[in-house]
């Protein structure tokens, strides 16, 4: 009687896991957009994920430079 109620236990939270990580991959799914036929040409202003990733890398780039030249002020030695 014991291991039917530890495994119908079980099975409960096992679908309670289940469910839940269902939920969750559902809502970190994205929405890819089609992409064009090769010989269309893209439209003015959009940009593909390759160039909007270097743009990225390339801001992060200009700040991590930009707070590397920025000068620390030192701590005065009291003795």
């Amino acid at each position: 009687m014991r291991f039917g109620i530890g495994l119908v236990g079980l099975l409960v939270a096992l679908a309670l896991v289940a469910v839940l990580a269902k939920q969750q991959l559902r809502a970190t799914r994205v929405q890819v957009p089609t992409a064009a036929p090769s010989g269309a040409p893209a439209p003015v202003g959009a940009s593909t994920v390759r160039e909007q990733s270097r743009q990225v890398q390339e801001q992060v780039r200009q700040q991590v430079e930009t707070l590397m030249q920025q000068a620390r002020p030192m701590p005065e030695d009291e003795q």
